[in-house]
């Protein structure tokens, strides 16, 4: 995956690189965001624009998380947080949640080696104990064998949904005032982040990017993103790609970000 070569021959023979020279240029500029989180949106409708079944189109959407899962990592990007499976859609066809998580178990198969070989830290945010076990084992796999990687970690939201989280959280902290742990007046914004799912993510997220048109959160990250940059592609996720992306950062790195205050002069 971003495996060097050492003599010209070699580099002759590899194809050109996708990611676009801009992208680049804000990574040496320091432009970046720290922790980009991305929802997945438009399988569906990109498979039915195409005559293809919807599984078609979930598969086509996961060779997108692969080439800008790369492209993250070249970048040098800390978190990529990605909206892989949300608690609402135990809500669709058995077949469709079947072919869903059978694609999530050939990913991580597929995609652990190289994981390990990067450097990237794989973690898993949300219900995970509604998962099926032989994917709960998968899962708990590849994130063991990937738990010292420290070149960028890759979050997957899976049965994840914000509100729910906001609920596990204050049941949580509830517990432990009830528990004489924790002083009721001791809970803070700091004590509520902690105790969410993303808890022991590094940062909160900076850029949140939604494919397929659509311009709602949809029970994503709702506490984190308090004060990420929000973009939009129209672009359905399988079409959205290393050139895609890199539009969303340079976006980003033309936002002024001010957290409540006042532009600097």
């Amino acid at each position: 995956m971003f495996m060097t070569h050492s003599t010209a021959s070699a580099a002759e023979a590899l194809p050109a690189d996708p990611i676009p020279p801009a992208a680049y240029e804000l990574a040496r500029q320091g432009l970046l965001p720290r922790h980009l989180a991305m929802i997945m949106d438009g399988n569906g409708r990109w498979a039915q624009a195409h005559g293809l079944s919807r599984s078609h189109g979930h598969r086509a959407g996961a060779e997108t998380v692969r080439g800008l899962t790369r492209m993250a990592r070249k970048l040098g990007i800390e978190v990529l947080t990605l909206y892989a499976f949300s608690e609402q859609n135990w809500s669709r066809p058995a077949s469709e949640i079947q072919g869903l998580l059978t694609l999530l178990v050939e990913f991580l198969g597929h995609e652990l080696d190289e994981m390990r070989k990067n450097d990237i830290r794989l973690v898993a945010l949300g219900n995970i104990a509604r998962l099926p076990l032989p994917v709960r084992i998968t899962l708990q796999h590849a994130i063991d064998t990937t738990a010292r990687g420290r070149g960028m970690i890759l979050a997957l939201c899976l049965s994840y949904g914000g509100r729910e989280d906001l609920v596990q959280a204050t049941r949580t902290l509830a517990k432990r005032v009830a528990a004489g742990e924790l002083a009721a007046s001791a809970i803070d914004e700091a004590a509520i982040s902690r105790a969410l799912w993303t808890g022991s993510l590094p940062c909160p997220p900076d850029l949140v990017v939604r494919t397929s048109g659509e311009q709602r959160l949809s029970n994503f990250l709702l506490w984190e993103s308090a004060y990420a940059e929000l973009y939009f592609s129209p672009v359905a996720w399988p079409d959205f790609n290393e050139p895609q992306l890199c539009d969303a950062l340079v976006a980003f790195s033309q936002r002024q970000r001010r957290f409540g205050g006042v532009a600097a002069l």
